[in-house]
């Protein structure tokens, strides 16, 4: 089992590697790469762990740009934000260690961030389910979610995935 979802990870990076080219030069180390060996994962996940500052809840990392397709590594490490991405589905992986995610349900402390996403304090009502090392979990684009408890730490590849319109 653990091979298949290891085989479905790689394909969606294949995926986001046959996408256009980045739109944003700061993006360049991150867009020049098709491929993130297991190395390269355990020193950012290394790099997150000692960067990251008291009560940051969460450090993230491009491993993947290509446009209109963002491939991070979250390192998670306290509860944060919730958030709605109103035009992208999300694709969240754990990489290791374990959490709460809550899905569905309605943002409290609501905030515009831009004009695609919107950030809230928690979220009233929704489904918490326990996530862990090798599980996979869709949130459709226009569905609240949140991290909110975090086991210690919880590491996460986090795929965007745009609406596209027809």
């Amino acid at each position: 089992m653990r091979v298949l979802m290891t085989g479905v990870v790689l394909s969606v990076l294949s995926i986001a590697a046959s996408a256009q080219q980045p739109a944003s030069p700061q993006a360049s180390a991150a867009a020049s790469r098709t491929m993130v060996s297991a190395a390269e994962v355990t020193a950012m996940i290394a790099k997150a762990k000692a960067d990251r500052k008291d009560n940051q809840p969460i450090v993230a990392q491009s491993l993947i740009q290509l446009a209109p397709y963002n491939v991070s590594l979250e390192y998670r490490a306290s509860v944060g934000n919730a958030a709605v991405h109103e035009t992208e589905a999300e694709l969240f992986y754990v990489v290791d260690g374990s959490a709460t995610l809550v899905t569905g349900g309605k943002l409290t402390g609501e905030n515009r961030t831009n004009a695609e996403n919107l950030t809230g304090t928690g979220i009233e009502g929704g489904t918490s389910r326990h996530v862990a090392k090798g599980d996979f979990v869709m949130v459709p684009e226009r569905t609240p979610h949140w991290f909110s408890a975090i086991d210690g730490t919880v590491v996460l590849m986090s795929l965007h995935l745009p609406h596209k319109t027809q």
